[in-house]
């Protein structure tokens, strides 16, 4: 049967149809939601392109409930300028169909494809890893709403503490390498996770095109006396994570150096390094902490600065904290966690008892060097964690032992690419 067409009340704003009526939609102003109402066999609706902008901003076809368009729950999009349909509801098999001449206008929500790095699912979500530096392709956008951007984990690789040398040395943590992330909070809540102040303002938008992927190197302890290393930048598009800090030595370079996150300072109370460095907003790392007098300063991490050293090494900040970006980073309480720091390392040589290193934060953070150890440890490959403090002290004659290589970094690209 007939529809009866509502002239006098132009659509211009989401509202639910009505059987037995036709309708004029109206663009101009922005994309508009049809609501379609549930049906009974042989309903009827009709929408017409009001003003010719469908081409630009999209009418969007919902069903009610549990009801269908054309056999499927995903909404349709009308896109053609002056365009003009018919919808019949059969069953609730098939539900809505469009069955008037312009039902190519019709086209069925699509999505971002793209190949990459390391590719999972979760859910609707496709994720792609690079565990080191590649290429992510886009081969297409798609036409649904937020479709054409994804969201993103971009980690530096970790400051390094030093190879130890001759003399009282006894080194500061290497910093977290630069930690930047955003997740939608509709498609990832962040309530209570503690990295949620550091998310980002918005995805990236991408379009058809090769984005080059790089993922930072951690930081090299070097050859006594010199050669350590600051963590190296990770990118992504727009986005780039600055390498930690390294640590500092005693003699010479004394003071943590500045990064993503700051290295930690070494013995004599020398200063650790300046985290968000360069900045940005929100900040990719906090501040390297002081040495102590006979102690190394622990390193910055994501979300928490590292402690100063006193009687023993100061302990490494903690990381950031994400969820929904796949399997990597340290695991802790069902979140991943990233750019942990180094602990400084302590400085007590009366072996075979002696005083307590700074430990490692949590994301990848390694624990300082005791005189009681061959070396520090390095921190953990993937995560950005800071390497950790040296000491040149050792139980039996000199030399002591070295510190800790930066863990490399990460990029974790993700986006929704079904409904």
């Amino acid at each position: 049967g007939a529809v009866d067409w509502q002239t006098s009340d132009v659509k211009t704003s989401t509202f639910t149809a009505a059987a037995s009526k036709g309708y004029l939609v109206n663009t101009t102003g922005g994309a508009i939601t049809v609501n379609l109402p549930a049906g009974t066999a042989g309903d009827e609706i009709a929408l017409a392109d009001y003003a010719g902008t469908w081409d630009s901003n999209n009418v969007t076809l919902s069903a009610n409930g549990s009801e269908k368009i054309q056999g499927s729950t995903v909404d349709v999009y009308l896109s053609r300028d002056r365009e003009a349909v018919e919808l019949l509801y059969v069953d609730s098999t098939q539900g809505w169909i469009i069955t008037s001449t312009t039902d190519q206008g019709a086209v069925t929500a699509t999505y971002i494809s793209a190949s990459g790095g390391t590719e999972t699912t979760s859910g609707n979500f496709k994720i792609h890893t690079f565990t080191g530096s590649g290429t992510f392709t886009v081969s297409s956008v798609g036409n649904a709403a937020g479709s054409n951007s994804v969201d993103y984990l971009v980690v530096a690789g970790g400051g390094a503490g030093p190879a130890t040398g001759g003399g009282d040395g006894i080194s500061g943590g290497g910093g977290g390498g630069g930690f930047r992330f955003y997740a939608h909070p509709s498609d990832n809540p962040q309530s209570g996770n503690p990295a949620s102040p550091l998310n980002g303002p918005a995805a990236i938008p991408v379009s058809a095109t090769a984005y080059p992927i790089t993922v930072g190197a951690g930081g090299s302890k070097g050859t006594a006396p010199s050669g350590w290393t600051n963590g190296s930048n990770s990118v992504f598009s727009t986005i780039t994570s600055t390498g930690g800090g390294r640590g500092g030595r005693g003699d010479p370079n004394a003071n943590g150096q500045n990064g993503g996150s700051g290295g930690g300072g070494s013995n004599s109370s020398s200063p650790g390094g300046s985290g968000n460095t360069p900045p940005v907003s929100p900040a990719q790392g906090t501040n390297g902490a002081a040495g102590g007098t006979s102690s190394g300063g622990g390193g910055g991490g994501a979300i928490s600065a590292g402690s100063a050293g006193g009687t023993s090494g100061g302990n490494g900040g903690a990381g950031g904290g994400v969820t929904g970006f796949g399997t990597s980073g340290q695991s802790s309480g069902g979140k991943y966690y990233f750019s942990g720091a180094g602990g400084g390392a302590n400085g007590n040589a009366n072996f075979p008892s002696p005083g307590t290193v700074g430990s490692g934060g949590l994301g990848g953070g390694a624990d300082g060097r005791n005189p009681s150890d061959t070396s520090a440890s390095n921190g953990t490959a993937n995560t950005g964690g800071g390497g950790g403090g040296a000491n040149d002290k050792t139980p039996v004659g000199g030399g002591g032992g070295a510190g800790g290589d930066g863990g490399s970094g990460i990029v974790v690209i993700r986006y929704k690419y079904q409904s």
